[in-house]
């Protein structure tokens, strides 16, 4: 139950970095010197990929199995 919790909270922290980077876009569009939006599309690439080896260790040690479509 811990792993589904992790999991679910890299998620949402994926799912915010991607709204502030939205934010960020407009409100600092016309800035050319602004890399705020960066800054947040790459902290969510960053979690996405950790997330992704988080479930590759999780599955290589058995905290998660996969299931099949019922």
């Amino acid at each position: 139950m811990l792993i589904k919790i992790v999991i679910l909270i890299v998620f949402l922290l994926i799912l915010i970095s991607l709204a502030t980077a939205l934010f960020t876009f407009f409100k600092d569009g016309s800035k050319e010197d602004s890399n705020r939006t960066v800054k947040a599309l790459t902290m969510r690439i960053a979690l996405s990929i950790g997330l992704f080896i988080f479930l590759l260790i999780g599955y290589a040690n058995g905290w998660i199995q996969p299931h099949g479509i019922q």
